[in-house]
């Protein structure tokens, strides 16, 4: 009777009788260049496959990722929570014996509750939330699994050992595979493909968690020749690896369409944090700084949402949507409820990308980073940022996205105020609960020994 209920809201909110919930599909790629999108203006390289999806839906304009780097970002979307309130504030070592390093088994995450839902859930890609046998995406609530579980994998060509991260075996429902594929972004988009095309009757939920771009940039020889003009051979592998990208996306969306399931498939799209310019070869054009740093560059990413039975296609939003609000939108959109035990951070955000809510999303977003060494908060147009000690800067993002005029001293009540909401929002956090191995670049150093 109570789930029941929950369908008619639901019917009632879609705005029609039919009470079919989608399908709910969350692909992320990794230390992905806000520039290197054709739908964010983008011209290095072609991307027609995400393109497509952007045109289909809504692209959000002032799309943020909760964290500046990799698993603290999937552990609040995950959660629906900033992860900072259970202590995922770093990036987990890979151990797989040390169950302190990971997020926390105290919280319950979203594939456990669209399970609860009727939910068939499944997990392709990146892992990175922890290593031990009970932190595993099988044993937290995804039903189908194929990926690996670290922070990062080759891409091709490897030995398989498990004594190292970006070498460790893929696993396919927790259980060690031998794959070796020709390419594993290629071999990921078909993965989700078959996940698609699989039909029992109920609706789904998938997180497409691909690796690439980040590093190692292994492009197949045939993509790289296609930027063989690009003299930067960084650079050139890095466009290279996003076209391989691109292209499994569009495997994915492909299987939607063959299978009929893409009216009623609500696709969320967005990097896990931004990308790396100087050193590993990603374009944040128009944005200041990069991956790891609080300014827009780290935590401003591109971000589409798609519901073709649902948005309007080609449409666009400019409020500040988070990583955050996907847990709370994919609940509602599946008609279940909201825990009550551990609050979600995030909102529904169709009634907003339809033009129905009552009122405009004002909300402020937030962002903290190594234990409150620094930190940043927006609110509507205003952005204050915190770095340790140095002075407070605020930026006006209406009028400089690029962050390069600092009106803190012209503006005192307003970094008054949004530091009174920044300390409120601080007590609320705890400690983190493991150090990053060696920073955020720990991964990356590694890929290339």
């Amino acid at each position: 009777m109570r789930f029941a209920l929950f369908l008619t809201l639901l019917a009632t909110a879609l705005g029609g009788a039919d009470i079919r919930r989608p399908n709910i599909l969350v692909i992320v790629s990794d230390d992905h260049g806000y520039a290197d999108v054709g739908f964010n203006g983008g011209k290095a390289v072609p991307t027609p496959h995400l393109d497509a999806l952007a045109a289909s839906g809504v692209r959000c304009t002032n799309g943020y990722v909760s964290h500046p780097f990799c698993s603290p970002t999937r552990a609040g979307l995950l959660t629906g929570r900033y992860q900072q309130r259970f202590g995922h504030e770093n990036n987990p070592a890979h151990d797989p014996k040390n169950p302190a390093l990971g997020l926390p088994l105290s919280e319950k995450l979203l594939p456990q509750y669209l399970q609860e839902a009727g939910y068939r859930t499944g997990w392709i890609g990146k892992w990175h939330l922890g290593a031990t046998p009970a932190q595993a995406p099988w044993n937290r609530g995804f039903e189908q699994t194929y990926g690996f579980i670290g922070g990062g994998h080759m891409f091709s060509g490897w030995a398989i050992n498990e004594q190292k991260e970006y070498n460790v075996p893929l696993t396919r429902n927790g259980k060690p595979t031998t794959d070796i594929p020709t390419h594993l972004t290629e071999a990921l988009g078909r993965e989700a493909a078959n996940f698609i095309q699989k039909k029992d009757g109920k609706p789904w939920m998938l997180y497409l968690a691909f690796n690439a771009p980040h590093t190692p940039h292994q492009p197949t020889a045939e993509r790289e020749q296609k930027f063989a003009g690009i003299t930067d051979p960084v650079r050139r592998k890095c466009l290279a690896q996003i076209s391989l990208l691109d292209d499994a996306i569009g495997t994915v969306t492909q299987a939607l369409a063959a299978s009929g399931q893409t009216q009623d498939t609500l696709v969320f799209f967005f990097s896990d944090n931004g990308g790396t310019p100087a050193t590993l070869g990603a374009d944040n054009t128009p944005l200041r700084g990069n991956k790891g740093l609080l300014y827009e560059g780290g935590i401003r990413v591109p971000f589409v949402v798609s519901w073709p039975a649902q948005l309007k296609p080609g449409s666009s939003y400019a409020e500040s949507v988070s990583s955050l609000d996907v847990a709370t939108t994919a609940l509602a959109v599946a008609g279940a409820p909201l825990p009550k035990e551990r609050p979600l951070d995030g909102v529904d955000l169709i009634p907003h990308l339809k033009g129905q809510a009552t009122s405009p999303l004002l909300r402020p977003l937030f962002w903290r980073i190594g234990g409150g060494q620094s930190f940043a908060m927006r609110s509507g147009p205003w952005k204050l940022v915190r770095i340790g000690k140095q002075p407070d800067e605020l930026y006006d993002l209406s009028a400089d996205l690029s962050e390069t005029k600092n009106l803190a001293a012209a503006q005192p009540e307003v970094v008054r105020r949004l530091s009174d909401e920044l300390e409120r929002w601080n007590k609320q956090l705890i400690d983190p609960l493991f150090a990053s191995p060696q920073g955020s670049k720990a991964a990356d150093k590694k890929a290339k020994k």
